[in-house]
């Protein structure tokens, strides 16, 4: 039994459902108090733990059924036919979509995968190329375009260019003398000309510090902006990033690892307030307390990934918020919400935060992330915050 609910629980995951292992505890120590020889137990004691938004229900009792059809189906569950409704949403279709790739990987047959979606979608299986996954929704892949998209995150590059520093390094061809290394090198010995060495400034990377929402309302795009990050770690020196949610974490050391899976499994195992609640301004202040002194000298760069909503948004956030805008050299505030036509800043979060950032941009495809990189590589870019732009306005400050 053991074994079949947390095969059960990865036909979930697959399928699009935030089923963590959390959860999974959960359920095998509730099936010990119910009757497990009872399919409608075994039933609604999953569906209460597996099941956090009504529109996953359809997804979970499909799952279920074609997962728990008979005695052997922990250990070959076979992909049956699954009911489809007329018409599907969006988001519907996807998750359905989604399933019958994990029902099709969970039997070992990828020819047996069942057809979940009308014949109408059917183009929506079709191979994407290249162009057109860069401009998808995170949210809106399939597992096989998820794959594909983390071999395009690991090519994903940020290249901020060096800043000048007021050390000095040797230089055979720059015109500028060093008298310290000519001075050291007239005591080698007598000898009737002293040569002159030479020495340029030199120049290093700015440091950047990345402070990313693994909230609740983040979860369908924490996986992805991980990935992004492992990539950018193991690129360049003088990168730290830290993940929020309750509580601030730094994960810099377990993103080292040049394997991206064990790498993310050492986040795992690090952090503990996966898809919980969001206090932006708690861990801000913490940041600002604890590390803020530590990363953000020599004119650092600081990306901050979340969508502004905030479980309690006060006078902390602000003032963290400008603490933070003042402490670095560019402050850039990446929200998948922007990914909206009609976005508004209506949460108070958002209005809070946005009069402290530098430029407020997109974070839901790989092109808005490497709108990022184009934007950092700019040594003089003027600020995205225009309150010109329409999605500056709040209608709650009149």
């Amino acid at each position: 039994m053991i074994d079949a609910v947390v095969r059960f629980a990865r036909l979930l995951r697959r399928a699009g459902l935030p089923v963590g292992p959390d959860r999974v505890l959960d359920a095998l120590r509730a099936l010990p108090a119910v009757d497990v020889g009872r399919r409608e137990d075994v039933y609604w004691t999953l569906a209460a733990l597996f099941v956090a938004r009504r529109e996953h229900f359809d997804i979970f009792d499909a799952a279920f059924h074609a997962f728990w059809r008979a005695p052997d189906t922990a250990v070959r569950p076979a992909p049956p036919v699954l009911p489809v409704m007329d018409p599907i949403p969006d988001d519907e279709a996807l998750l359905r979509r989604r399933l019958a790739e994990a029902l099709a990987l969970e039997s070992e047959d990828l020819t047996e995968a069942p057809a979940l979606i009308p014949t109408k979608r059917e183009t929506v299986l079709a191979p994407s190329s290249q162009e057109a996954l860069r401009k998808r929704d995170f949210a809106s892949m399939s597992l096989a375009e998820l794959t594909e998209v983390r071999e395009l995150m690991k090519r994903l590059r940020l290249p901020i260019p060096p800043v000048r520093t007021r050390r000095h390094e040797p230089s055979p061809t720059h015109a500028r003398v060093d008298p310290r290394a000519t001075l050291r090198e007239s005591l080698r010995g007598p000898r009737e000309l002293i040569p002159l060495r030479h020495c340029r400034p030199r120049e290093r990377h700015v440091p950047l510090v990345v402070l990313c929402d693994i909230s609740g309302s983040m979860q369908q795009y924490t996986r992805m902006f991980l990935h992004f990050l492992h990539a950018i770690t193991n690129d360049r020196d003088r990168v730290h990033v830290f993940l929020f949610g309750t509580r601030l974490t730094n994960i810099t050391r377990q993103l080292r690892h040049r394997d991206v899976d064990v790498a993310l499994a050492a986040v795992t195992r690090a952090v503990a307030d996966w898809s919980g609640g969001t206090r932006i301004g708690a861990s801000l202040a913490e940041f600002n307390w604890r590390w803020s002194r530590r990363v953000l000298g020599q004119n650092a760069a600081v990306l901050l990934i979340t969508d502004g909503l905030d479980r309690d948004p006060g006078e902390v956030l602000p003032r963290e918020a400008e603490r933070l805008h003042k402490s670095c050299r560019r402050l850039l505030w990446l929200n998948p919400l922007l990914r909206f036509d009609g976005f508004e800043p209506r949460a108070a979060g958002i209005r809070l935060l946005l009069p402290h950032v530098d430029h407020f941009l997109p974070a839901h495809n790989v092109d808005s992330l490497a709108q990022v990189a184009s934007l950092l590589t700019a040594r003089d870019s003027s600020p995205l915050n225009d309150r010109s732009d329409p999605r500056w306005r709040s209608r709650a400050s009149n």
